[in-house]
């Protein structure tokens, strides 16, 4: 190692512990955060990012990096990460990043309130500063080229506008093919009916996430109003969410952050507080916790064992084990994405891109935005929005400025597709562990093939490093109608 690697990679350190701290408070805003504390927390915020736009775009960081040499891979990929994020981050002025993180901080809180009530005028507002500042970042970044492109590459490197097009229009004839299909035929799963009580829902969630290998000395379940996983390293938290008539939202909410966190736990703990230390992409990190909640979770074998464990915890609810199978993946037209089934699932993602991708380009104005996402729910799904909350205020990306994260949920579902037919030929005995609520086999082969290399490899190579051929939609494709086919004896 050279002096200015030592030196570059030291002071990375401290930044990258910067950054955690700043999740942290994100953590605490969504989950035990008092309302009031909303207005200072924006400035808290404002303030952590001032700092660690000030140590990303520090001259030392461009002076160690021309004299640093990466004399080992681990070394190479560092220097590689530590570059592009300076790059990044010298092409935006320090009061755009603080602005943005104060105001997308703040937006949040509005658009909370905004959901709860139902009351798309309240939010629009702060959604259009939102945009504004987003669209004059990727300006920064774009450098004359396509601005949605730009923030593409903060969630998933490599990919583009184009590219995610092109994969969605390959992927919609079959899902939509799939959907007429399992929606018109005779024989329709059983649903789940009832009132499952909130300590119950938490009790077999939190059973849910050790069976699935979560650290809890690592780690912690809150309650928040959106799912969602936190932090890095030794401190990976997870959030879910309860309704008394629906315990499979918290359950499957659950084993799907579980597999988020479970990737930056599996990470080589030599990356700690390195750029190295942390998921290389969203696309990946949606494989992880789409191939735990779905192909995993979801299959025949593991909802046999789930449904031991939800008679254990609520008594006779109605369906039979042999019926259970078909009532968590039963198929139905619904208005929100993370309730969403497999066959339903990444035509919601397709809608969201859309629209975003046209609000960064200037070609939908925020104020449109509600008519537009109605009319393309209307045309997609045949189904009437009747409520912003089940339209487009469900989803809390926007508030805080995630513009381009939405396609990496469907690119996830695709390299999720590819581990698992990898997974099954690794581990022909899969079903029978996973009958007994034992996952030790996929999730290890998953940390040792995937989790372990962090950021080392680009986004695409990690995963066809792990499967062994480069990743497409195909695997994906053939498994849902395999799947669905059976579940809806087609």
């Amino acid at each position: 190692m050279t002096a200015a690697y030592l030196a570059l990679m030291a002071f990375q350190r401290e930044t990258e512990a910067l950054a955690q701290i700043a999740g942290r408070l994100g953590w605490d805003q969504e989950t035990v955060m008092p309302r009031g504390a909303a207005a200072q927390r924006s400035e808290e915020m404002a303030a952590i990012e001032g700092v660690l736009h000030a140590r990303r775009t520090d001259g030392r960081v461009g002076d160690w990096l021309a004299a640093a040499e990466g004399r080992t891979e681990v070394e190479a990929a560092q220097l590689r990460l530590i570059r592009r994020s300076f790059d990044r981050a010298t092409k935006v002025p320090a009061a755009l990043a603080q602005e943005l993180a104060r105001v997308t901080s703040m937006a949040q809180g509005i658009w909370a309130e905004a959901r709860a009530q139902d009351d798309v005028a309240a939010f629009l507002p702060t959604l259009a500063q939102v945009v504004t500042l987003r669209r004059e970042e990727a300006a920064c970044l774009a450098q004359g080229g396509d601005l949605y492109d730009a923030l593409i590459d903060d969630y998933e490197p490599g990919e583009s506008g184009a590219s995610l097009a092109a994969m969605f229009d390959r992927m919609r004839p079959r899902l939509v093919a799939l959907r007429a299909a399992v929606l018109g035929a005779s024989h329709q799963p059983k649903a789940l009916t009832g009132r499952f009580a909130e300590a119950g829902q938490l009790a077999v969630a939190r059973e849910l996430a050790t069976a699935f290998g979560y650290d809890w000395t690592r780690g912690r379940l809150d309650l928040a109003v959106h799912p969602f996983s936190s932090g890095a390293g030794n401190d990976a938290r997870i959030t879910t969410r309860v309704s008394e008539t629906d315990p499979f939202n918290c359950f499957y909410s659950t084993i799907h952050e579980v597999g988020h966190a479970c990737y930056e736990l599996g990470i080589d703990q030599a990356y700690l507080l390195t750029p190295l230390g942390n998921g290389v992409s969203m696309g990946v990190h949606e494989s992880q916790s789409r191939i735990y909640e779905n192909q995993l979770g979801r299959s025949a074998a593991f909802t046999g064992w789930l449904h031991g464990k939800m008679v254990a915890a609520f008594g006779d609810f109605g369906i039979a084990q042999d019926a259970f199978y078909g009532a968590v993946n039963r198929a139905q037209t619904g208005y929100i994405r993370t309730e969403a089934d497999e066959v339903h699932y990444n035509l919601h993602v397709m809608l969201r891109f859309d629209l975003e991708r046209a609000l960064i380009r200037g070609d939908l104005a925020v104020g449109d935005l509600e008519a537009a996402w109605n009319d393309r729910f209307l045309a997609d799904f045949g189904v009437a929005v009747d409520k912003p909350s089940n339209g487009m205020l469900q989803d809390v990306h926007w508030s805080v400025g995630l513009f381009g994260y939405f396609p990496t949920y469907t690119l996830g579902n695709v390299y999720a597709g590819c581990l698992h037919a990898a997974l099954r030929a690794a581990v022909p005995d899969l079903d029978q562990q996973l009958a007994q609520g034992d996952t030790s086999a996929a999730t290890g082969w998953l940390r040792n093939h995937l989790q372990t290399h962090g950021g080392l490899y680009a986004p695409r190579e990690v995963v066809e490093r792990a499967c062994g051929f480069a990743p497409h939609e195909g695997p994906l494709l053939d498994y849902l109608e395999a799947k669905f086919r059976g579940i809806y004896r087609l």
